[in-house]
């Protein structure tokens, strides 16, 4: 493992880590919850679930990042996932954020706070140009997540998953937008 894949972010209420072992049953809690994974439109079953965690294990040794694991420090618990990945758009190839968290810390400001950890990290110690997000046009509070991030919708395009076609929206930022 490179010395990126190893970082930890830490926040007012929160630290990001790499995933491990350990936090296979409430990631697979939050990714099995249809209500949390209402943009993908089911919960993910036991087997989505195992290439979810391992995908992103292999994404972190490709790229030397990926969804790290975000724990309320006030408690310990695993309230969500929260990381950078490379993602496609229209054929272009982009740097996004990704966040996805247990609906019952839903609402209290964790998901702008882990993303903003990370877009800073994104900025700051990879030399990142832009950050963007992938979202669906009726996912409001993830939208505002991003334009919290200051991002804004460069461009609408559709994603092709289980055979259905989904629009998204396309959020960007620069790091001088990034930090207004």
């Amino acid at each position: 493992m490179s010395e990126r894949t190893e970082f930890e972010l830490q926040t007012d209420r929160l630290t990001l880590r790499a995933i491990e072992p350990r936090d296979s049953d409430a990631i697979a809690a939050i990714l099995g919850d249809p209500e949390v994974m209402y943009a993908w439109e089911h919960g993910f079953g036991a087997e989505e679930i195992r290439d979810w965690v391992e995908n992103n294990r292999l994404r972190a040794e490709r790229e030397g990042y990926g969804y790290r694991a975000v724990i309320e420090t006030s408690s310990g618990n695993l309230i969500g996932v929260c990381g950078l990945l490379e993602e496609m758009a229209d054929g272009e190839r982009y740097l996004g954020v990704g966040y996805i968290f247990d609906k019952r810390y839903w609402g209290r400001g964790y998901a702008t706070e882990s993303a903003r950890a990370i877009v800073d990290y994104a900025f700051k110690t990879l030399g990142a140009a832009a950050v963007t997000a992938q979202i669906r046009p009726e996912n409001t509070p993830s939208r505002k997540v991003a334009e919290k991030l200051g991002m804004k919708v460069e461009k609408v395009f559709v994603k092709h998953y289980r055979g259905k076609e989904m629009p998204h929206l396309l959020y960007k930022t620069k790091e001088s937008a990034f930090h207004r």
